[in-house]
């Protein structure tokens, strides 16, 4: 076997005791945070989940990186990639992207939203497909006419986007406003939502 061989088969081994890993982790509970990474048409998203339910999805731009560390830091240590855990909602972002579905029905987890902003959050999903709100309108309806600056805040740091409709959500000028994923991923939702 010459040496590329070697290294191949190498690889494989390790990615195999990577999987068998994770595996063994979920099935004796030690498997706090597991995460994959997905290719979208708005780039890599990186969808991470506790036993509760997905608890981020985030975009490229906002570093893989660093949010596993914020996960590390904020949720759990043991956190792992563990793509098979998160097949479920890996299927409904494809099916989302490729127009068969317009809302996500697997288990959310909201520990990393408290508060008002965590109120805006589950607020969020009210908006229907193909349909926007002005942040202004989120105000209200949560209850708080005036806090239009928190919610495009809550907005701004959505850790669940796409699941959680943020991109729905439209200054009242008919703007389209702040994204986490960039204002060209803001617009190809809000296009490929309104598409149908």
């Amino acid at each position: 076997m010459n040496t590329i061989e070697t290294r191949l088969r190498a690889g494989g081994d390790i990615q195999a005791l990577r999987e068998r890993l994770a595996a063994e982790a979920a099935s004796e509970g030690l498997l706090e945070v597991a995460y994959r990474e997905l290719d979208s048409p708005i780039g890599r998203l990186l969808v991470a989940s506790t036993p509760t339910g997905v608890v981020r999805v985030a975009f490229a731009r906002e570093g893989f990186d660093d949010v596993l560390g914020e996960l590390a830091g904020r949720v759990s240590a043991r956190v792992l990639h563990a793509p098979g855990v998160l097949d479920a909602v890996a299927g409904e972002i494809d099916a989302y992207f490729a127009g068969d579905r317009e809302r996500f029905d697997v288990p959310l987890d909201w520990q990393l939203a408290s508060g008002f902003r965590r109120t805006v959050v589950e607020y969020l999903p009210q908006i229907g497909y193909g349909h926007t709100a002005s942040y202004g309108d989120i105000a209200s309806a949560v209850g708080n006419p005036k806090a239009v600056r928190a919610v495009g805040t809550a907005c701004a740091l959505n850790p669940l986007p796409l699941l959680v409709p943020c991109h729905r959500v439209v200054r009242s000028d008919g703007q389209l406003g702040q994204y986490r994923g960039g204002p060209e991923a803001k617009a190809a939702l809000l296009t490929l939502e309104h598409a149908r």
